[in-house]
């Protein structure tokens, strides 16, 4: 039965390229559900509008207000980033009205749909996350590791501190790596690889996503994998395995999922290696590391596993938060769409 929630007031949204997530508050400010739904942006605005009519009608919603934040305005279906920030705005402002929508807009706070500015806006759900920690740590190192990209944000005496402020200048100083463990295909993660004891390249064809390489290990959350596969088909493990095969020009049934199983344990070290790469970058120059290492999303098992091999104290986003134990795994995987509610309880509603 569809969990309905008439004491949530206020609503946390993160609407992404592929997925929406999103978090229930009640007037007390207490965290009630969190929910993520797939939504391919890309496919049109009808598929934000399915989503959240969807949540709408799960928790009936009817009273409360609404924060967005996002990053769905980068997919292919916007001619710019300022015109899809327009056209999200547009259609939650159409569902839920405008006395009760707010978008987050990092310095600015909370803004009016007439009001919003594009640069203020665009991608900054990472802002959301690490402002809302910065409230309860005043120093820590934030990495939120998601379906398809990966953030790493200093927090330090109790603000955001980065050296870029979009996406663009993110990526130059690797606070902002495109890579996570659903979306990301194979080929991005690394060039060559080893394979039934032999050094060899990747084919360049997207036949199979990080998600295959992260069931075969045995840590994706079963949850996690939302949208199609690579080939459409399905997400056993000997269907992961025969996409992965496809990426080293063999059969699965010739290599055997064993062989498989352990390319796969290389492409999630290579991917790990990457992470480590840009938290040093991240790091540079600092006298000493950060006191703790915050994870986030639903590629968080990486940051953990990175942390314990590094000798870093490794602490969820939830715990941080001090958010309900019976929530916190959904709220520290849908990070952005609890900070931006989590910070909307004291944030000027204007």
């Amino acid at each position: 039965m569809p969990l309905k929630l008439p004491q949530a007031r206020l609503i946390g949204w993160d609407i992404g390229g592929a997925h929406l997530k999103c978090a229930a508050f009640d007037e007390a400010g207490e965290l009630l559900a969190v929910r993520q739904l797939p939504c391919p942006l890309w496919q049109g605005l009808h598929e934000l509008e399915l989503a959240c009519a969807a949540i709408a009608a799960a928790w009936g919603l009817v009273d409360a207000r609404h924060i967005l934040t996002m990053t769905g305005e980068l997919c292919d279906l916007f001619p710019t980033r300022a015109a899809g920030v327009r056209a999200i705005v547009a259609a939650m402002v159409a569902r839920f009205g405008d006395e009760r929508v707010r978008i987050y807009a990092r310095q600015a706070g909370l803004v009016r749909s007439a009001a919003v500015a594009a640069s203020e806006v665009a991608s900054m759900n990472w802002h959301a996350t690490a402002t809302a920690l910065a409230h309860c740590r005043g120093e820590a190192l934030l990495i939120d590791v998601g379906s398809t990209t990966t953030d790493v944000i200093r927090v330090e005496k109790g603000g955001v501190v980065t050296s870029g402020h979009d996406d663009r200048g993110r990526l130059v100083s690797d606070e902002l790596v495109y890579q996570g463990v659903v979306r990301t295909p194979v080929m991005a993660v690394s060039a060559r690889v080893l394979y039934a004891g032999q050094w060899q390249g990747l084919a360049a064809e997207y036949f199979a996503n990080m998600a295959d390489v992260h069931r075969l290990t045995g840590d994706l959350p079963p949850h996690a994998d939302l949208l199609p596969s690579a080939d459409g088909r399905g997400k056993t493990l000997a269907e992961s395995a025969a996409r992965l095969a496809r990426m080293v020009g063999d059969d699965a049934s010739e290599a055997g999922l064993p062989a498989l199983q352990a390319l796969a344990g290389e492409l999630a070290a290579a991917q790990l290696t990457r992470l480590g790469a840009a938290v040093r970058r991240v790091e540079e120059g600092r006298c000493a590391p950060l006191p703790a290492i915050v994870g986030a999303g639903i590629g968080r098992f990486l940051v953990r596993r990175w942390a314990d091999g590094n000798g870093r104290p490794y602490v969820d986003f939830a715990q941080a938060l001090a958010l309900p134990i019976p929530l916190a795994e959904q709220a520290s995987d849908c990070a952005p769409a609890v900070a931006v509610g989590w910070l909307g309880r004291s944030l000027p509603w204007a």
